[in-house]
């Protein structure tokens, strides 16, 4: 994977393209969000980014990027903004026309061909 390559992925997850996304999902991808959250499956984490669009837009700036022979590294802020009230959202109750940002460092693991995610986890600094 390219610095690149990297940069069409949060591209398309910024278009709310899920194809162009998911495709850079290995089958069996497990995503870790902190301690508060772990997906297991493209298709599941697929499912979890279907529902918080239907809800919010969500954002990434990166700020930098790091890219090794099985791994990258991002630095980001993100910027979520509710489109229709979610009271139970499993976060934090969001109503319409909040924004909310947050500054991430995530590292990916890359699979053997060095194109597609295996592992990701991110952690939330800020705030």
């Amino acid at each position: 994977m390219t610095e690149d390559d990297f940069r069409q992925y949060v591209a398309a997850f910024n278009a709310a393209d899920f194809d162009g996304f998911g495709r850079f999902y290995a089958g069996d991808v497990v995503f870790e969000l902190g301690s508060r959250k772990r997906i297991e499956g493209c298709e599941n984490i697929l499912a979890f980014y279907r529902e918080v669009r239907a809800h919010l837009d969500e954002h990434i700036e990166l700020r930098g990027v790091l890219v090794g022979p099985r791994n990258v590294a991002m630095y980001c802020r993100t910027t979520f903004t509710t489109l229709v009230d979610w009271p139970d959202y499993e976060f934090g109750a969001t109503v319409k026309g909040d924004v909310r940002e947050v500054e991430t460092i995530a590292w990916y693991e890359l699979d053997e061909s060095g194109e597609r995610f295996t592992h990701i986890r991110g952690g939330r600094f800020k705030p």
